[in-house]
């Protein structure tokens, strides 16, 4: 039996424990460096070998000892703030530094064993480093930028670069040249920016002695020790670097012999928090100075501007006149006839008024038409690389604008499936029958009579007392889709609601299903692969609900033209397929999803196909999804990231493939979200390059004459009481009167924890949720008793060329709901 239990601990993650409550001169320890096994951060295929210094608690890494010596460094990690996790077994070491999740591995047990041993004594050396002085070790560890790393210089003029000036400058060029040498307040503008960048140094050291202390045993529970802090203060809450500090705080009562230092160290933070305040005051007055500089001298170059304008246009404009003059006069007859089929037939009124200008003075519109319309976009373009190229386009360049990892499963790219022939045939036989019925009105019931909701019934919930450090420490590396979560936690939606959520931006498939190029065909699917990570941008701070097997959820969407119906095929693990059909293509996925935490972070690893079919140009593409992280899961503001590459292919064409990178960053860095890419031809060469951010829009093209591809809609009023959701992600779980006879009782709409949810009754939606938890684990324990083996009912299983188990629809949904409908399933089917 003991050595069961040895080799169960041993084949489990165990977190390494960190300085407890009163330990302290911890020695120096030696300095240790050797090889070591890292995965690679994106796209996250394999293992590469690197070499590792470990010293005096920053674990630094760079190819070769040669590469360390030149200072070549590819990364460091502080491992006293990180989560530090060993798999014993596989020889796993895993740090979680919030911003990135470091995997090392090590081949030999003797090396592994060092290697921990030194980790866990360097831990607690910094640990208490941080501890005795926290603001020295701040400064070693995040040392001021160089004078020539400040993005603001301020450049002096110089009187004699009139000579270098191109000799095409106009008049008006020259102007905005000389305002531009002779203006001394933009000068003084680069100056408040570069002190400006100087104190937002000295907040970020601010910011990390605050959380150091935070971290550590030196933030005392202000609460218990009763001292009169300032209202303003935030509520101090432990770091997870250190979990075992954490839980011990929770009953700790500080001695009478302490409290003093415990009172020196609450008087440290709040003069951190008070030289915080006064230097961010400094900044707000910076940048208002600097704001309020450059708007006049905005409107100095904008009357240079003007008056050069004015003397310029005047004769233009008088040539222009004469020109549309002579034009009204020659397109009266066609004036005549437009306004005759105008009266007899429904045309719409812009194009009537394209062909007809019927007085001089439209000319002053002309010239408003011609003005480009940036500065329209600007208002509603957020500001980032991908957004500011935006400024150089004009909107008619647009192609559509739309309304509103670690990946396992695609190591081999290359395959094309047997079966996709006959699921192709059989997809488009169903999609012209649904269409049939759409344009038929035969799905009773589909229409929303009042129209849909703009939203929730009830705000989201406040989690901030629940303790999720007690939920998830001994779950590290595991597969949280096991692991049973307060539904405080949730968001009312679940899985297969948000597969459904990824065809928001359908108007994308549309469009590619009406452009001849192949290669310009590719960029919308793309764009359409990268607009389903949008919605996920404010909603890190929940989770959706894991469906049961058998569940189900359909939408039917007259406005968007497609009906879509979904159903988790298995539990364990757990798999959710769907299946959508329209008129101008076939959309249909499974994926298993993997979640994984690793102390500080969780990782959502899918694994799985995505299939879209263009039947018009008999078209087929693949394409795998990259890993999502979860990053600040214990404290921290919750941020969502994506990364990895995918690759779209069409598998009935060899023509084109695109690849896109979804680029690993942190949450300050400018490339954070970002996304680049490209389509190719079959011979390798790069037809059109595609980046922006995911968040954001897709730009196909090089700046400043890119095209906008895709950009996602606004945001409801106040989305961010509502779990962060998109006007279309708040119609999903909406169930009016008319659905309730024809859904079946497996759609997650009837789901009894989730509506709850939804509804602000979280005392019944927890109970309900344990409820229905309760009545799986036993109704599967009833069925595997009895050998009973449940199959989905609407999607079968198929087996491609290289042994992949695939999900693919039956072709029985709509068949069924149509006649005799869902009523033969209730007997049988009881979720809930």
């Amino acid at each position: 039996m003991s050595h069961l239990s040895l080799g169960l601990e041993a084949d489990s993650w165990e977190i390494i424990e960190g300085l407890k409550i009163g330990q302290s001169n911890v020695q120096r320890p030696d300095k240790h460096e050797g090889f070591m096994l890292k995965k690679r951060k994106w796209p996250l295929k394999g293992w590469h070998k690197r070499f590792f210094v470990l010293d005096n608690g920053i674990l630094k890494y760079s190819k070769s000892p040669i590469d360390i010596q030149k200072g070549k460094l590819h990364g460091s990690i502080d491992v006293g703030l990180s989560v530090m996790s060993i798999k014993k077994r596989a020889r796993r070491i895993d740090l979680d530094t919030e911003e990135h999740i470091y995997h090392l591995k090590v081949k030999s047990q003797e090396i592994f064993d060092a290697w921990v041993s030194k980790l866990r004594h360097h831990r607690l050396y910094r640990q208490n480093e941080i501890v005795r002085s926290p603001r020295e070790a701040t400064m070693r560890t995040f040392p001021p930028p160089a004078p020539s790393s400040l993005p603001w210089q301020p450049v002096a003029p110089s009187n004699s670069s009139n000579s270098s000036l191109p000799a095409s400058y106009s008049n008006g060029q020259s102007k905005v040249v000389a305002w531009l040498q002779e203006s001394e307040e933009m000068d003084k503008c680069a100056e408040e920016l570069a002190r400006c960048q100087s104190n937002l140094t000295e907040l970020s050291r601010l910011l990390q002695s605050l959380e150091i202390l935070q971290r550590t045993q030196s933030a005392p529970n202000f609460t218990d020790m009763q001292v009169p802090l300032s209202a303003s203060m935030s509520p101090v809450r432990l770091h997870s670097s250190n979990p075992n500090l954490c839980a011990e705080l929770v009953d700790f009562q500080p001695p009478v012999s302490r409290l003093t230092d415990s009172v020196e160290c609450a008087s440290d933070y709040i003069k951190l928090q008070e030289e915080f305040c006064t230097i961010a005051q400094k900044v707000h007055s910076l940048l208002k100075s600097a704001f309020n500089t450059v708007a006049i001298e905005k409107e100095k170059i904008k009357q240079i501007l003007s008056d050069q304008e004015q003397s310029d246009q005047s004769a233009q404009i008088n040539s222009l006149r004469k020109s549309l003059s002579q034009a009204l006069s020659q397109n009266a007859e066609l004036r005549t006839r437009l306004n005759r089929i105008h009266s007899e037939s429904v045309l719409t009124e812009q194009v009537v008024s394209v062909n007809i200008i019927s007085t001089p003075d439209e000319v002053d519109e002309l010239h408003v038409m011609g003005i480009p319309l940036t500065q329209q976009a600007s208002n509603e373009s957020r500001l980032s690389m991908s957004e500011s190229v935006s400024e150089f386009f004009d909107a008619q360049e647009v192609l559509l604008s739309a309304s509103s990892s670690e990946n396992e499963g695609s190591d081999d790219e290359s395959y094309v499936s047997d079966v996709s022939d006959n699921i192709s045939e059989d997809n488009a036989s169903v999609t012209d029958n649904v269409s049939r019925q759409m344009a038929n009105g035969d799905f009773a019931g589909s229409a929303f009579r009042n129209g849909r909701r703009t939203c929730l019934p009830a705000p989201c919930p406040d989690t901030s007392n629940i303790n999720l450090w007690n939920i998830l420490r001994n779950n590290i590396g595991k597969d949280l889709s096991k692991v049973s979560m307060p539904v405080e936690l949730n968001e009312p939606l679940n899985t297969l609601q948000r597969m459904c959520e990824e065809l928001e931006y359908s108007e994308l498939l549309d469009k590619a299903a009406e452009t001849e190029d192949p290669f310009e065909r590719m960029v919308l699917v793309a764009a359409f692969a990268v607009s389903g990570y949008s919605s996920t941008y404010y909603r890190a701070g929940s989770k959706p609900f894991n469906p049961l097997l058998g569940e189900t959820y359909e939408c039917i969407r007259e406005d968007k033209g497609f009906c879509f119906f979904s159903e988790q095929v298995s539990h364990h693990p757990p798999i959710s397929a769907c299946h959508c059909e329209s008129k101008n293509f076939t959309f249909w996925q499974d994926v298993r999803w993997k979640n994984k935490f690793w102390g500080k972070s969780m990782e959502i690893l899918p694994i799985g196909t995505v299939n879209l079919m263009i039947p018009r140009f008999g078209d087929h593409y693949e394409w795998n999804k990259v890993t999502t992280c979860v990053h600040n899961i214990l404290s921290g503001r919750r941020w969502i990231e994506h990364y990895g590459e995918i690759t779209i292919r069409n598998t009935k064409s060899s023509a084109c493939l695109c690849k896109l990178t979804f680029v690993k960053g942190n949450y300050w860095s400018s490339n954070v979200n970002e996304v680049q890419g490209f389509v190719m031809d079959q011979e390798g060469k790069v037809i059109h390059r595609l980046f922006g951010k995911w968040h954001e829009g897709l730009y196909c093209g090089v700046p400043p004459s890119a095209k906008c591809i895709w950009r996602p809609g606004s945001m409801p009023t106040d989305y961010e009481l509502y779990y962060g959701f998109t006007r279309f992600a708040i119609e999903l779980n909406e169930l009016c009167p008319e659905l309730k006879d024809v859904l079946p009782r497996t759609d997650a709409r009837f789901r009894p924890d989730q509506r709850h949810l939804e509804e602000g009754n979280l005392e019944l939606a927890s109970s309900e949720k344990q409820r229905i938890e309760d009545m799986q684990r036993a109704r599967r324990k009833w069925n595997e008793e009895n050998n009973i083996k449940l199959e989905p009912r609407f999607f079968k299983k198929v087996v491609d060329a290289n042994h992949r188990e695939r999900w693919v629809s039956n072709n029985m949904y709509w068949e069924l709901r149509k006649n005799p409908g869902f009523i033969n399933m209730e007997s049988t089917v009881n979720l809930w």
